[in-house]
């Protein structure tokens, strides 16, 4: 819970006449946090017959267990190269479609939970920040994958891929930052968790983006950006 502001706090010791602020305090910081919950749960999901097409293929090859899965969004659906720069190491891709945070939580009992990976790339986020999801919800979402994964895979390694802070969204940078930022503070907090900041290398010396790496889009990428990741 979030530590409550020192004012608030010394009113309280004021006198019983607090009580009542106090009281409107509390129902308004819960209607807050209930809105934000209703508010989630009205975000549709979507991309169901990709997830199932996966499904199938699983029936007539199934990844290898203990292997390093691939998740999110469709910068990691679009990785057309990764098991072959990825090799040796075994690695599988089920990222799909533009996915949002909350659908990848919506698909995980699917998608991530019975593959049992050693190791979870996570690359999800920028389509929020389109839709004009807060930053904090995308950090929230993040968690809760965490939390989910820790909770049947312990000792699961998880790390996020910095959301890219791609030239088609750069009116909305600040909020990228503000994602990747509180995603990292939280990383750096757990031995079982890192974060890999691929935005360095999409930018040139003199800190513009490097629009050779996009594709006309400027928010997907061309082959040669993949091989920087690499």
């Amino acid at each position: 819970m979030r530590e409550l502001p020192a004012q608030v706090l010394a009113q309280i010791g004021k006198g019983t006449h607090m009580k009542g602020r106090f009281a409107v305090f509390v129902v308004l910081a819960l209607a807050l946090g209930l809105s934000a919950v209703a508010q989630q749960a009205d975000r549709k999901v979507r991309f169901a017959d990709q997830v199932e097409a996966y499904l199938k293929a699983d029936e007539v090859k199934a990844p290898p267990q203990n292997a390093i899965l691939f998740i999110g969004s469709s910068i990691f659906r679009k990785w057309e190269k990764l098991t072959e720069q990825m090799a040796p190491l075994p690695v599988f891709n089920r990222a799909f479609g533009g996915s949002q945070t909350h659908e990848v939580l919506y698909y995980m009992d699917r998608l991530v939970l019975p593959y049992k990976p050693k190791i979870i790339a996570y690359y999800c986020g920028s389509n929020d920040i389109n839709a004009k999801v807060p930053p904090t919800e995308i950090f929230g979402n993040f968690q809760k994958f965490v939390e989910r994964v820790h909770a049947q895979l312990p000792d699961t390694k998880i790390f996020f891929v910095s959301i890219n802070r791609a030239p088609e969204k750069m009116d909305k940078w600040a909020q990228v930052d503000e994602a990747n930022r509180l995603v990292k503070e939280y990383c750096l907090k757990d031995s079982k968790l890192g974060y890999i900041d691929v935005n360095p290398v999409l930018f040139d010396k003199s800190g513009q983006p490097r629009y050779e790496l996009y594709l006309p889009d400027k928010l997907h990428f061309l082959e040669p950006a993949y091989v920087e990741f690499t």
